[in-house]
């Protein structure tokens, strides 16, 4: 039984009973890109559709480019867990969340199929068609849980999206020898790195302490937009991507 007509033209439809109504809105306004980070497709589509799970998402998408949608976008799928972005903390109730089949760090982490991402980036287009969400909203699930979260990860092809029309992206800095903010480090240039990073919608406190929550936040920001090197120090290469990354973002399209 399918249970409902699919959003995106094309997908099937696998119902999961992980889901709710969306709270304060009914309309998404993000997009969170996860990996599945399970030994097979379908043991993560099972899982996501297993009421003992309590994790859905609504969509998954396989290595061969197949869609699954197993939540209603107009519904709360469970698949952000603890997170947040610009301080609001139910992103499940306002995201569409898509697990993108790959193994993961834990199990063999490989490089995500052409074919896939060409699915991903077709998903993506149709919910950003659907519900204007802007560009600098489709965010890893890095992005709003920190630490706790690393997917979809470093080998994610984000340019390839950027460059297809999804997402927001800048040239990343090239990585030189020079000064960086480190772990332990304190004063005003941490001050204006911790606003920086707040300012683009990343949780982390403003106090002028390079604390280990800094650290977390400024490698989840390398794994996004300064990929070639995520170890959370603050070197010049990712202070200048993220002054660029505002920079465009002002310059972005109001949708």
């Amino acid at each position: 039984m399918s249970g409902f007509l699919p959003d995106q033209p094309g997908a099937e439809v696998r119902v999961s009973p992980n889901f709710g109504p969306r709270r304060e809105t009914l309309r998404p306004d993000m997009i969170v890109l996860h990996y599945t980070g399970m030994a097979t497709g379908e043991s993560a589509e099972a899982w996501l559709c297993d009421p003992a799970s309590e994790v859905s998402s609504h969509y998954l998408v396989h290595e061969d480019g197949r869609i699954i949608q197993m939540v209603r976008e107009s519904d709360r799928a469970w698949h952000a867990g603890k997170s947040s972005w610009f301080g609001r903390t139910d992103i499940n109730s306002c995201s569409v969340g898509i697990e993108i089949v790959n193994p993961g760090h834990s199990l063999g982490y490989q490089a995500f199929p052409r074919r896939q991402i060409g699915a991903v980036i077709d998903l993506c287009a149709g919910i950003v068609g659907r519900y204007s969400i802007p560009a600098a909203r489709v965010l890893a699930h890095s992005d709003v849980a920190p630490g706790r979260k690393v997917d979809p990860g470093e080998k994610f092809p984000w340019r390839t999206l950027f460059v297809a029309g999804v997402g927001h992206l800048v040239p990343a800095a090239p990585i030189r020898p020079g000064a960086t903010l480190k772990a332990g480090d304190t004063g005003p240039d941490v001050e204006a790195l911790q606003s920086m990073l707040a300012l683009y919608g990343y949780g982390v406190e403003i106090s002028g302490n390079y604390d280990r929550q800094t650290e977390i936040v400024v490698a989840a920001f390398q794994r996004h937009f300064r990929r070639r090197l995520v170890d959370g120090v603050a070197d010049n290469s990712t202070i200048r991507t993220l002054q660029r990354l505002l920079a465009s973002a002002q310059a972005l399209p109001e949708k």
